[in-house]
Protein backbone atom coordinates (compact mmCIF):
# COMPACT_ATOMS: atom_id res chain seq x y z
CA UNK A 1 0.00 0.00 0.00
CA UNK A 2 1.40 3.40 -0.98
CA UNK A 3 2.01 5.91 1.78
CA UNK A 4 1.60 9.63 1.19
CA UNK A 5 4.59 11.79 2.09
CA UNK A 6 3.75 15.01 3.89
CA UNK A 7 5.65 18.06 2.71
CA UNK A 8 6.13 20.82 5.27
CA UNK A 9 7.58 24.23 4.50
CA UNK A 10 10.23 25.29 7.04
CA UNK A 11 8.89 28.85 6.83
CA UNK A 12 5.24 27.95 7.49
CA UNK A 13 4.37 28.36 11.16
CA UNK A 14 0.68 29.01 10.63
CA UNK A 15 -0.29 25.65 12.13
CA UNK A 16 1.99 25.95 15.15
CA UNK A 17 0.18 27.07 18.33
CA UNK A 18 1.30 30.57 19.31
CA UNK A 19 1.90 29.40 22.87
CA UNK A 20 4.61 26.98 21.66
CA UNK A 21 6.59 29.55 19.64
CA UNK A 22 9.88 30.79 21.06
CA UNK A 23 9.47 34.57 21.05
CA UNK A 24 12.09 36.77 22.77
CA UNK A 25 11.35 39.49 25.25
CA UNK A 26 11.27 43.11 23.93
CA UNK A 27 14.81 43.83 22.71
CA UNK A 28 16.99 46.41 21.00
CA UNK A 29 19.46 44.82 18.59
CA UNK A 30 22.57 46.98 18.13
CA UNK A 31 24.73 46.07 15.12
CA UNK A 32 28.28 47.48 15.15
CA UNK A 33 29.70 47.61 11.63
CA UNK A 34 26.20 47.88 10.19
CA UNK A 35 27.34 49.49 6.93
CA UNK A 36 29.06 46.26 5.86
CA UNK A 37 27.69 43.63 3.50
CA UNK A 38 26.85 41.14 6.28
CA UNK A 39 24.11 43.37 7.68
CA UNK A 40 22.47 44.08 4.34
CA UNK A 41 22.83 40.63 2.77
CA UNK A 42 22.29 38.36 5.79
CA UNK A 43 21.27 39.94 9.10
CA UNK A 44 18.40 42.20 8.01
CA UNK A 45 16.84 39.65 5.63
CA UNK A 46 17.06 37.05 8.43
CA UNK A 47 15.43 39.41 10.94
CA UNK A 48 12.63 40.15 8.51
CA UNK A 49 12.04 36.42 8.02
CA UNK A 50 11.59 36.20 11.79
CA UNK A 51 9.17 39.12 11.63
CA UNK A 52 7.18 37.44 8.84
CA UNK A 53 6.81 34.33 10.98
CA UNK A 54 5.74 36.20 14.11
CA UNK A 55 8.93 35.31 15.99
CA UNK A 56 9.98 38.85 16.92
CA UNK A 57 8.38 40.74 19.81
CA UNK A 58 6.13 43.67 18.98
CA UNK A 59 8.46 45.92 20.98
CA UNK A 60 11.61 45.52 18.94
CA UNK A 61 14.14 47.92 17.40
CA UNK A 62 17.32 47.70 15.35
CA UNK A 63 20.12 50.24 15.70
CA UNK A 64 22.86 50.16 13.09
CA UNK A 65 26.18 51.63 14.27
CA UNK A 66 28.98 52.59 11.88
CA UNK A 67 31.33 55.45 11.14
CA UNK A 68 29.70 56.88 8.03
CA UNK A 69 27.00 59.57 8.53
CA UNK A 70 24.22 57.65 6.79
CA UNK A 71 21.20 58.88 8.72
CA UNK A 72 17.90 57.92 7.05
CA UNK A 73 19.75 56.39 4.11
CA UNK A 74 20.56 53.38 6.28
CA UNK A 75 16.95 52.21 6.64
CA UNK A 76 16.37 52.65 2.90
CA UNK A 77 19.51 50.63 2.15
CA UNK A 78 18.43 47.86 4.53
CA UNK A 79 14.99 47.77 2.90
CA UNK A 80 16.71 47.26 -0.46
CA UNK A 81 18.81 44.48 1.05
CA UNK A 82 15.72 42.68 2.33
CA UNK A 83 14.19 42.84 -1.15
CA UNK A 84 17.39 41.85 -2.98
CA UNK A 85 18.62 39.04 -0.73
CA UNK A 86 15.64 37.92 1.34
CA UNK A 87 13.29 36.52 -1.27
CA UNK A 88 10.80 39.25 -0.33
CA UNK A 89 8.50 41.29 -2.55
CA UNK A 90 7.85 45.00 -2.09
CA UNK A 91 4.14 44.43 -1.41
CA UNK A 92 4.77 42.30 1.69
CA UNK A 93 2.31 43.53 4.30
CA UNK A 94 4.88 43.57 7.10
CA UNK A 95 7.79 45.21 5.27
CA UNK A 96 7.12 48.91 5.84
CA UNK A 97 6.29 48.42 9.51
CA UNK A 98 9.52 46.51 9.97
CA UNK A 99 11.61 49.19 8.21
CA UNK A 100 10.25 51.77 10.69
CA UNK A 101 12.01 49.82 13.44
CA UNK A 102 15.43 50.41 11.83
CA UNK A 103 17.55 53.22 13.31
CA UNK A 104 21.10 54.44 12.76
CA UNK A 105 23.80 55.97 14.97
CA UNK A 106 27.11 57.23 13.54
CA UNK A 107 30.25 56.96 15.68
CA UNK A 108 33.85 55.77 15.69
CA UNK A 109 34.15 52.46 17.53
CA UNK A 110 37.23 53.59 19.47
CA UNK A 111 35.76 56.98 20.49
CA UNK A 112 35.02 56.53 24.18
CA UNK A 113 32.93 59.71 24.48
CA UNK A 114 30.59 58.54 21.70
CA UNK A 115 29.33 55.64 23.82
CA UNK A 116 27.55 58.06 26.14
CA UNK A 117 25.67 59.32 23.10
CA UNK A 118 24.88 55.75 22.03
CA UNK A 119 23.59 54.94 25.51
CA UNK A 120 21.33 57.99 25.45
CA UNK A 121 20.01 57.04 22.01
CA UNK A 122 19.24 53.48 23.12
CA UNK A 123 17.43 54.81 26.20
CA UNK A 124 15.39 57.13 23.98
CA UNK A 125 14.41 54.34 21.59
CA UNK A 126 13.58 52.02 24.48
CA UNK A 127 11.32 54.61 26.11
CA UNK A 128 9.57 55.50 22.85
CA UNK A 129 8.84 51.84 22.05
CA UNK A 130 8.29 50.36 25.52
CA UNK A 131 11.25 48.01 25.18
CA UNK A 132 12.91 48.16 28.58
CA UNK A 133 16.54 47.20 29.22
CA UNK A 134 17.13 44.15 27.00
CA UNK A 135 20.03 44.68 24.59
CA UNK A 136 21.76 42.43 22.07
CA UNK A 137 25.05 43.86 20.79
CA UNK A 138 26.22 42.30 17.52
CA UNK A 139 29.88 42.89 16.61
CA UNK A 140 29.97 42.61 12.80
CA UNK A 141 33.22 44.59 12.56
CA UNK A 142 36.82 43.89 11.68
CA UNK A 143 38.50 41.92 14.51
CA UNK A 144 40.66 44.86 15.58
CA UNK A 145 37.55 46.65 16.84
CA UNK A 146 36.31 43.82 19.07
CA UNK A 147 38.36 44.87 22.08
CA UNK A 148 37.63 48.65 22.02
CA UNK A 149 33.91 48.02 21.55
CA UNK A 150 33.75 45.47 24.37
CA UNK A 151 35.80 47.63 26.74
CA UNK A 152 33.74 50.74 26.03
CA UNK A 153 30.46 48.90 26.49
CA UNK A 154 31.73 47.88 29.90
CA UNK A 155 33.15 51.22 30.99
CA UNK A 156 30.00 53.12 29.95
CA UNK A 157 27.54 50.88 31.75
CA UNK A 158 26.11 49.26 28.63
CA UNK A 159 27.15 45.70 29.47
CA UNK A 160 25.24 45.38 32.75
CA UNK A 161 22.20 47.68 32.89
CA UNK A 162 20.04 48.00 35.97
CA UNK A 163 17.21 46.04 34.33
CA UNK A 164 16.84 43.51 31.53
CA UNK A 165 19.42 41.24 29.93
CA UNK A 166 22.45 42.15 27.84
CA UNK A 167 24.19 39.79 25.42
CA UNK A 168 27.02 40.16 22.90
CA UNK A 169 27.35 38.31 19.59
CA UNK A 170 30.90 38.22 18.23
CA UNK A 171 31.63 37.29 14.62
CA UNK A 172 34.62 35.22 13.53
CA UNK A 173 37.56 35.26 13.38
CA UNK A 174 37.84 34.89 17.15
CA UNK A 175 41.59 35.34 17.41
CA UNK A 176 44.22 34.34 14.87
CA UNK A 177 46.09 31.79 17.02
CA UNK A 178 45.93 30.29 20.51
CA UNK A 179 47.57 33.23 22.30
CA UNK A 180 45.35 35.87 20.67
CA UNK A 181 42.19 33.79 21.28
CA UNK A 182 43.06 33.46 24.97
CA UNK A 183 43.71 37.19 25.25
CA UNK A 184 40.47 38.07 23.49
CA UNK A 185 38.56 35.69 25.76
CA UNK A 186 40.15 37.37 28.77
CA UNK A 187 39.14 40.82 27.54
CA UNK A 188 35.60 39.74 26.71
CA UNK A 189 35.05 37.94 30.01
CA UNK A 190 36.36 40.95 31.94
CA UNK A 191 33.21 42.75 30.75
CA UNK A 192 30.68 40.02 29.94
CA UNK A 193 30.02 36.80 31.83
CA UNK A 194 30.39 33.73 29.61
CA UNK A 195 26.61 33.21 29.65
CA UNK A 196 26.27 36.60 27.91
CA UNK A 197 28.72 35.81 25.10
CA UNK A 198 27.65 34.31 21.75
CA UNK A 199 30.60 33.50 19.44
CA UNK A 200 28.80 32.96 16.17
CA UNK A 201 29.61 30.52 13.37
CA UNK A 202 27.05 30.86 10.59
CA UNK A 203 27.55 27.22 9.57
CA UNK A 204 25.72 26.17 12.74
CA UNK A 205 22.64 28.08 11.63
CA UNK A 206 22.25 25.85 8.57
CA UNK A 207 19.43 23.32 8.85
CA UNK A 208 21.60 20.65 7.28
CA UNK A 209 24.26 21.03 9.97
CA UNK A 210 21.71 20.76 12.78
CA UNK A 211 20.22 17.78 10.95
CA UNK A 212 23.45 15.83 11.48
CA UNK A 213 22.48 15.35 15.12
CA UNK A 214 18.92 14.39 14.18
CA UNK A 215 20.18 11.94 11.57
CA UNK A 216 22.46 10.26 14.09
CA UNK A 217 20.44 10.31 17.30
CA UNK A 218 16.80 10.23 16.14
CA UNK A 219 17.22 7.20 13.87
CA UNK A 220 18.00 3.89 15.51
CA UNK A 221 19.49 2.25 12.41
CA UNK A 222 22.62 4.45 12.26
CA UNK A 223 23.95 4.76 15.81
CA UNK A 224 24.92 1.05 16.20
CA UNK A 225 27.28 1.27 13.21
CA UNK A 226 28.60 4.80 13.85
CA UNK A 227 32.00 3.73 15.17
CA UNK A 228 35.45 2.33 14.37
CA UNK A 229 34.09 -1.23 13.94
CA UNK A 230 32.18 -0.28 10.80
CA UNK A 231 33.49 3.09 9.57
CA UNK A 232 36.68 3.12 7.49
CA UNK A 233 37.22 6.88 7.10
CA UNK A 234 35.49 10.27 7.25
CA UNK A 235 36.06 13.11 4.78
CA UNK A 236 34.88 16.69 5.24
CA UNK A 237 35.14 19.09 2.31
CA UNK A 238 34.46 22.84 2.20
CA UNK A 239 35.09 23.87 -1.41
CA UNK A 240 34.48 27.28 -2.96
CA UNK A 241 34.67 28.45 -6.56
CA UNK A 242 35.10 32.07 -5.45
CA UNK A 243 38.45 33.77 -4.96
CA UNK A 244 39.13 36.38 -2.28
CA UNK A 245 36.54 38.79 -3.77
CA UNK A 246 38.41 42.02 -3.03
CA UNK A 247 39.28 40.98 0.54
CA UNK A 248 42.98 40.69 -0.14
CA UNK A 249 44.24 42.39 3.06
CA UNK A 250 41.98 40.22 5.24
CA UNK A 251 42.86 36.98 3.50
CA UNK A 252 46.59 37.71 3.56
CA UNK A 253 46.35 37.60 7.37
CA UNK A 254 43.98 34.64 7.47
CA UNK A 255 44.44 31.88 4.90
CA UNK A 256 42.32 28.77 4.49
CA UNK A 257 43.37 27.02 7.71
CA UNK A 258 42.38 29.99 9.89
CA UNK A 259 39.41 31.09 7.82
CA UNK A 260 37.59 27.78 7.41
CA UNK A 261 39.25 24.69 8.90
CA UNK A 262 39.81 25.85 12.49
CA UNK A 263 36.18 26.90 12.92
CA UNK A 264 33.63 25.78 10.28
CA UNK A 265 35.15 22.40 9.48
CA UNK A 266 35.93 21.57 13.12
CA UNK A 267 32.32 22.30 14.04
CA UNK A 268 31.15 19.85 11.38
CA UNK A 269 33.63 17.27 12.68
CA UNK A 270 32.31 17.62 16.22
CA UNK A 271 28.71 16.95 15.13
CA UNK A 272 29.81 13.83 13.24
CA UNK A 273 32.00 12.46 16.03
CA UNK A 274 30.38 13.52 19.32
CA UNK A 275 28.73 11.15 21.78
CA UNK A 276 24.97 11.44 22.36
CA UNK A 277 24.38 14.42 24.67
CA UNK A 278 22.14 14.05 27.71
CA UNK A 279 19.75 16.52 26.06
CA UNK A 280 19.71 19.15 23.33
CA UNK A 281 20.48 21.79 25.91
CA UNK A 282 23.39 24.17 25.56
CA UNK A 283 25.67 22.74 28.23
CA UNK A 284 25.16 19.09 27.22
CA UNK A 285 25.84 19.63 23.50
CA UNK A 286 28.83 21.88 24.03
CA UNK A 287 30.40 19.48 26.54
CA UNK A 288 30.25 16.58 24.07
CA UNK A 289 31.73 18.71 21.29
CA UNK A 290 34.58 19.74 23.57
CA UNK A 291 35.31 16.11 24.43
CA UNK A 292 35.81 15.35 20.74
CA UNK A 293 38.28 18.18 20.20
CA UNK A 294 40.17 17.34 23.39
CA UNK A 295 40.55 13.72 22.21
CA UNK A 296 42.43 14.79 19.07
CA UNK A 297 46.19 14.31 19.59
CA UNK A 298 48.75 16.75 18.24
CA UNK A 299 48.54 16.83 14.45
CA UNK A 300 51.96 16.04 12.90
CA UNK A 301 53.08 18.69 10.42
CA UNK A 302 53.41 15.90 7.86
CA UNK A 303 49.63 15.43 8.15
CA UNK A 304 48.92 18.97 6.97
CA UNK A 305 49.37 20.29 3.44
CA UNK A 306 48.69 23.66 1.82
CA UNK A 307 48.17 25.13 -1.59
CA UNK A 308 47.61 28.39 -3.44
CA UNK A 309 45.66 28.82 -6.65
CA UNK A 310 47.16 30.12 -9.84
CA UNK A 311 45.38 31.27 -13.00
CA UNK A 312 42.80 28.92 -14.43
CA UNK A 313 39.19 28.58 -15.48
CA UNK A 314 35.99 28.59 -13.41
CA UNK A 315 32.80 27.64 -15.27
CA UNK A 316 34.56 28.17 -18.57
CA UNK A 317 35.82 31.68 -17.73
CA UNK A 318 39.46 32.64 -17.25
CA UNK A 319 40.34 33.82 -13.74
CA UNK A 320 43.54 35.22 -12.28
CA UNK A 321 45.73 33.58 -9.67
CA UNK A 322 45.76 34.54 -6.00
CA UNK A 323 48.99 36.54 -6.33
CA UNK A 324 47.35 38.69 -9.02
CA UNK A 325 44.32 39.50 -6.84
CA UNK A 326 43.78 43.08 -5.70
CA UNK A 327 45.89 44.11 -2.67
CA UNK A 328 47.67 40.74 -2.45
CA UNK A 329 51.44 40.38 -2.14
CA UNK A 330 52.74 39.26 -5.59
CA UNK A 331 55.01 36.80 -3.74
CA UNK A 332 52.43 35.82 -1.11
CA UNK A 333 52.88 32.61 0.86
CA UNK A 334 49.28 32.60 2.12
CA UNK A 335 47.48 29.31 1.58
CA UNK A 336 44.14 29.33 -0.23
CA UNK A 337 43.83 25.55 0.26
CA UNK A 338 44.49 23.44 3.34
CA UNK A 339 44.07 19.73 3.99
CA UNK A 340 44.62 17.88 7.26
CA UNK A 341 44.52 14.29 8.45
CA UNK A 342 43.70 13.78 12.11
CA UNK A 343 42.49 11.05 14.43
CA UNK A 344 40.31 10.99 17.53
CA UNK A 345 41.75 8.94 20.38
CA UNK A 346 38.63 7.64 22.07
CA UNK A 347 36.76 4.34 22.24
CA UNK A 348 34.40 5.16 19.37
CA UNK A 349 36.89 6.47 16.81
CA UNK A 350 40.35 5.06 17.58
CA UNK A 351 42.16 4.30 14.31
CA UNK A 352 39.64 5.99 12.00
CA UNK A 353 41.26 8.74 9.89
CA UNK A 354 39.42 12.03 9.45
CA UNK A 355 40.43 13.95 6.34
CA UNK A 356 39.56 17.65 6.24
CA UNK A 357 40.01 20.02 3.32
CA UNK A 358 38.99 23.56 2.44
CA UNK A 359 39.92 25.72 -0.50
CA UNK A 360 39.11 28.60 -2.81
CA UNK A 361 38.84 28.61 -6.60
CA UNK A 362 38.09 24.89 -6.69
CA UNK A 363 36.11 23.12 -9.38
CA UNK A 364 32.75 23.23 -7.60
CA UNK A 365 31.16 24.96 -4.63
CA UNK A 366 30.48 22.12 -2.28
CA UNK A 367 30.41 21.51 1.47
CA UNK A 368 29.80 17.93 2.49
CA UNK A 369 30.62 15.20 4.99
CA UNK A 370 31.35 11.75 3.57
CA UNK A 371 31.30 8.74 5.91
CA UNK A 372 32.76 5.65 4.20
CA UNK A 373 32.08 2.23 5.68
CA UNK A 374 34.36 -0.79 5.68
CA UNK A 375 33.96 -3.42 3.02
CA UNK A 376 32.46 -6.82 3.92
CA UNK A 377 35.10 -9.24 5.26
CA UNK A 378 34.70 -11.51 2.22
CA UNK A 379 33.72 -10.56 -1.32
CA UNK A 380 31.57 -13.12 -3.11
CA UNK A 381 30.38 -10.80 -5.91
CA UNK A 382 32.25 -8.88 -8.62
CA UNK A 383 35.57 -10.55 -7.91
CA UNK A 384 37.99 -8.86 -10.23
CA UNK A 385 35.20 -6.68 -11.57
CA UNK A 386 32.17 -8.28 -13.24
CA UNK A 387 30.29 -6.57 -16.08
CA UNK A 388 30.50 -2.79 -16.39
CA UNK A 389 30.55 -2.07 -12.66
CA UNK A 390 34.04 -3.11 -11.63
CA UNK A 391 34.89 -4.03 -8.05
CA UNK A 392 32.16 -3.45 -5.48
CA UNK A 393 32.29 0.07 -4.04
CA UNK A 394 32.11 0.68 -0.28
CA UNK A 395 28.91 2.00 1.29
CA UNK A 396 29.03 5.77 1.79
CA UNK A 397 26.72 8.15 3.64
CA UNK A 398 27.10 11.70 2.35
CA UNK A 399 25.65 14.71 4.19
CA UNK A 400 25.50 17.70 1.86
CA UNK A 401 25.63 21.06 3.62
CA UNK A 402 25.58 23.25 0.50
CA UNK A 403 24.51 23.96 -2.16
CA UNK A 404 22.23 20.92 -2.71
CA UNK A 405 21.27 20.27 0.89
CA UNK A 406 20.47 16.67 1.69
CA UNK A 407 21.72 13.20 2.57
CA UNK A 408 22.53 10.26 0.30
CA UNK A 409 23.38 6.61 0.90
CA UNK A 410 25.40 4.63 -1.61
CA UNK A 411 24.99 0.86 -1.60
CA UNK A 412 25.35 -2.06 -4.00
CA UNK A 413 22.48 -3.51 -6.01
CA UNK A 414 22.27 -6.38 -8.47
CA UNK A 415 22.10 -5.39 -12.12
CA UNK A 416 19.13 -7.12 -13.82
CA UNK A 417 20.64 -10.02 -15.77
CA UNK A 418 20.15 -13.74 -16.38
CA UNK A 419 23.90 -14.23 -16.95
CA UNK A 420 25.72 -13.12 -13.80
CA UNK A 421 25.54 -11.51 -10.37
CA UNK A 422 26.95 -8.12 -11.33
CA UNK A 423 26.65 -5.53 -8.56
CA UNK A 424 26.65 -1.81 -9.27
CA UNK A 425 26.56 1.16 -6.86
CA UNK A 426 23.21 2.96 -6.56
CA UNK A 427 22.20 5.95 -4.46
CA UNK A 428 19.26 6.53 -2.16
CA UNK A 429 18.83 10.28 -1.89
CA UNK A 430 17.06 12.73 0.45
CA UNK A 431 16.78 16.30 -0.81
CA UNK A 432 15.82 19.04 1.65
CA UNK A 433 14.00 21.22 -0.87
CA UNK A 434 11.98 18.35 -2.32
CA UNK A 435 10.99 17.01 1.10
CA UNK A 436 10.22 20.26 2.91
CA UNK A 437 9.92 22.92 0.22
CA UNK A 438 12.25 25.72 -0.79
CA UNK A 439 13.15 28.08 2.04
CA UNK A 440 14.41 31.65 1.77
CA UNK A 441 16.13 31.38 5.15
CA UNK A 442 19.91 32.02 5.18
CA UNK A 443 20.82 30.37 8.49
CA UNK A 444 21.12 33.52 10.58
CA UNK A 445 17.45 33.34 11.58
CA UNK A 446 18.00 30.54 14.09
CA UNK A 447 21.20 32.06 15.45
CA UNK A 448 19.75 35.55 15.94
CA UNK A 449 16.64 34.14 17.57
CA UNK A 450 18.69 31.92 19.91
CA UNK A 451 20.93 34.83 20.88
CA UNK A 452 17.91 36.97 21.82
CA UNK A 453 16.53 34.03 23.81
CA UNK A 454 19.86 33.37 25.53
CA UNK A 455 20.21 29.85 24.07
CA UNK A 456 23.94 29.13 23.52
CA UNK A 457 23.58 25.61 22.07
CA UNK A 458 24.68 26.58 18.55
CA UNK A 459 27.42 29.00 19.61
CA UNK A 460 31.08 28.49 20.44
CA UNK A 461 32.30 28.43 24.05
CA UNK A 462 35.67 29.83 25.04
CA UNK A 463 36.99 26.35 25.94
CA UNK A 464 36.17 25.02 22.49
CA UNK A 465 37.71 28.01 20.72
CA UNK A 466 40.95 27.65 22.64
CA UNK A 467 41.09 23.87 22.15
CA UNK A 468 40.76 24.05 18.35
CA UNK A 469 43.28 26.89 18.15
CA UNK A 470 45.63 24.75 20.21
CA UNK A 471 45.46 22.05 17.54
CA UNK A 472 46.20 24.33 14.59
CA UNK A 473 48.57 26.96 15.99
CA UNK A 474 51.64 24.66 15.75
CA UNK A 475 50.85 24.03 12.08
CA UNK A 476 50.41 27.75 11.39
CA UNK A 477 53.71 28.50 13.13
CA UNK A 478 55.54 25.81 11.15
CA UNK A 479 54.11 27.15 7.90
CA UNK A 480 55.05 30.72 8.83
CA UNK A 481 58.65 29.64 9.47
CA UNK A 482 59.03 28.07 6.04
CA UNK A 483 57.64 29.94 3.06
CA UNK A 484 56.46 27.52 0.35
CA UNK A 485 58.63 27.45 -2.75
CA UNK A 486 56.04 25.82 -5.01
CA UNK A 487 53.19 28.38 -4.82
CA UNK A 488 51.00 28.56 -6.80
CA UNK A 489 50.63 24.79 -6.89
CA UNK A 490 47.12 24.26 -8.26
CA UNK A 491 45.17 25.84 -11.06
CA UNK A 492 41.92 27.65 -10.40
CA UNK A 493 39.10 25.31 -11.40
CA UNK A 494 40.91 22.14 -10.28
CA UNK A 495 40.42 20.12 -7.09
CA UNK A 496 43.55 21.41 -5.40
CA UNK A 497 47.25 20.55 -5.24
CA UNK A 498 48.82 17.14 -5.76
CA UNK A 499 50.16 17.13 -2.19
CA UNK A 500 46.55 16.87 -0.99
CA UNK A 501 46.03 13.69 -3.01
CA UNK A 502 49.34 12.34 -1.70
CA UNK A 503 48.15 12.90 1.89
CA UNK A 504 45.43 10.28 1.38
CA UNK A 505 47.42 8.09 -0.98
CA UNK A 506 49.81 7.24 1.87
CA UNK A 507 46.88 5.46 3.55
CA UNK A 508 45.61 3.86 0.35
CA UNK A 509 42.70 6.30 0.14
CA UNK A 510 41.51 8.93 -2.34
CA UNK A 511 39.33 12.01 -2.01
CA UNK A 512 35.72 11.33 -2.84
CA UNK A 513 34.79 12.58 -6.28
CA UNK A 514 32.09 15.22 -5.92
Amino acid sequence: MATAQMTVSPDDLSQVPASSLRIPEPTILVIFGASGDLTKRKLLPALFHLEQNGLLPEEFAIVGVARRPLGGEFADDMRAGILDFGGVTADDAKLEGFVKKINYFAMNFDDSAAYDGLKAELDRIAKANGIGGNRLFYLATAPEYFTPIIENLGSHGLAKPSQGSVRAVIEKPFGHDLASAKELNRQVNAVFAERQVFRIDHYLGKETVQNILVFRFANGIFEPVWNRNYIDQVQITAAETLGVEGRGPFYEKAGALRDVVQNHVMELLSFVAMEPPMSFESQSVRLEKLKVWQAIPTIPITNAVRGQYGPGQINGKDVIGYRQEERVDPESGTETYAAVKLEIDNWRWAGVPFYLRAGKRLKQRYTEISVQFKQPPMMIFNRGGVGNCGPIQPNVITMRIQPDEGISLRFGAKVPSTQNMSVCPVTMDFDYDKAFGKSSANGYERLLLDAMLGDQTLFAHRDGVETTWGLYTPILEAWADKKPQTFPNYAAGSWGPECSDELLKKDGHIWRKL
